[in-house]
């Protein structure tokens, strides 16, 4: 039997046990992984939601304009709806989002307006504030306002909460969520709550966000708002979507550990997830004491980790922002043994270096004049040359060059200087912070790797 448009495909998502990470949980983990609703994330079901809710109450009519801020699950939950029912779609985004995520919006239909992060809500630049003069200034269109728009809640309440409970067959002990616009948190926990009041919810929050101390004081303190690059989840202000009633605790989790707790989550499970998955997972680890046996821990994975290729499953991204924890050439120099660099100058006999590469049983010495390096001598390349010609071991070095070894960064990944390594470049170069000279070869690369 076939379903009369895509709509028809959002929520009933699985929900999966997790093995590798959690083994040392006595509890039993399951994810509830919403990256299988079309639109791949949670926000299809809350957006739909809205659009039914203000087609009912009149304030979406026909041929109108779909107005939201978001970052970028929503708009894309939003724009499904308008393709299936017909309206147009401007989505206001700010600069931290990742470009994967504008350029899906695009894909389908929308039109969307980049807004600077790092400023207030209240500013007249901030995506907030964008769309809602939009929605005053275009006909016919209706700010959707996630936060406060109360059919938020009212979808995980409907849809969220009935599957989990069912999938548990009522066992949920606690249930763990990132914390954003308060829908999918609340409007989950409310339903559970009613089923059964001892199931504990556990927000999980980013560092410059303030809604855990929020939580804590009921005090709106902008002093704990700074920038933070996680997505998804974590606010400036209070959505009207919290029920803080129904959650039982805020735990903060920090923008490093939250993306590479989602690269473990692709690698060692096999879930593809986003940003605020890792965060979730991460900030149950966090809690986990005092979870037993008996205990079902239900964490939900918002969205896929498509969005997010270009930014935390992108070794050069993490690695600016010291999210990776990589072996570097410093690294290989730091942990072999303490030995000088040995160099031959340019107008030194053959025969001398190859004393040199006796004495010191190497195969490359670069060679220098004065401070710079001008080329290389393989133990390979005077074999084939004093083979030759044996003469040449009484002319200078420099008549028997070969190029130059890559010069590269003191910090240069591990990875990065096996690719540079070849056949015709046996080794690579590096000066440390003194302005020392140090070697890499292939055999140091592969001693690393095999460490």
């Amino acid at each position: 039997m076939w379903l009369n448009n895509i709509l028809e495909t959002i929520g009933n998502t699985p929900l999966i046990k997790l093995n590798k990470i959690t083994q040392d949980i006595p509890a039993t983990v399951l994810a509830k992984v919403d990256y299988f609703n079309p639109g791949n994330s949670i926000k299809d079901r809350m957006a739909l939601k809205m659009v039914e809710v203000a087609e009912q109450e009149g304030k979406l009519k026909p041929g109108g304009t779909i107005i939201e801020g978001t970052s970028g699950n929503t708009g894309m939950g939003l724009a499904l709806a308008a393709c299936v029912k017909g309206y147009k779609c401007i989505f206001v985004t700010t600069d931290k989002q990742s470009k994967e995520k504008a350029d899906i919006l695009k894909a389908v239909g929308a039109d969307v307006i980049v807004c600077p992060t790092n400023v207030l809500p209240e500013d007249p630049k901030s995506y907030y504030s964008v769309a809602k003069r939009l929605a005053t200034e275009i006909p016919n269109s209706i700010y959707m306002n996630q936060y406060d728009n109360l059919a938020n809640r009212q979808a995980h309440y409907e849809s969220t909460g009935p599957e989990i409970w069912a999938q548990t067959e009522g066992k949920i002990t606690h249930l763990v969520c990132t914390a954003g616009t308060g829908g999918t948190i609340t409007g989950t926990a409310m339903y559970l709550k009613e089923k059964n009041p001892a199931i504990k919810i556990w927000a999980i929050d980013v560092y410059g966000s303030l809604l855990t101390k929020y939580f804590k004081t009921g005090e709106v303190d902008m002093n704990e708002v700074h920038p933070y690059i996680s997505e998804g989840f974590g606010e400036d202000f209070v959505p009207l979507n919290y029920d803080m009633s129904v959650i039982d605790n805020f735990e903060q989790v920090t923008d490093k550990d939250g993306a590479v707790m989602a690269r473990r989550i692709a690698k060692e499970e096999g879930l593809f997830c986003g940003y605020s998955a890792g965060s979730c997972l991460q900030g149950l680890m966090q809690l986990k004491e005092g979870l037993t046996k008996d205990d079902v821990v239900v964490c939900i994975f918002h969205d896929h980790g498509s969005r997010y290729v270009g930014k935390i499953y992108n070794d050069q991204w993490m690695m600016e922002r010291g999210f990776l924890e990589v072996k570097t050439f410093k690294d290989i120099v730091n942990g072999r043994k303490a030995k000088r660099l040995v160099t031959v100058d340019a107008d030194v006999m053959v025969s001398e270096a190859v004393e040199l590469m006796k004495r010191y049983d190497i195969e490359q010495i670069p060679v220098m004049k004065g401070d710079n390096c001008i080329g290389a001598i393989s133990e390979s390349g005077l074999f084939q040359k004093l083979f030759s010609n044996a003469e040449i071991k009484n002319e200078t070095v420099e008549t028997v060059l070969e190029p130059a070894y890559p010069l590269v960064a003191f910090d240069t990944p591990v990875e990065r200087l096996g690719k540079l390594i070849t056949k015709e470049n046996g080794a690579v170069l590096a000066k440390d912070e003194k302005g020392e000279w140090h070697i890499v070869t292939k055999y140091d690369v592969i001693q690393c790797l095999a460490k």
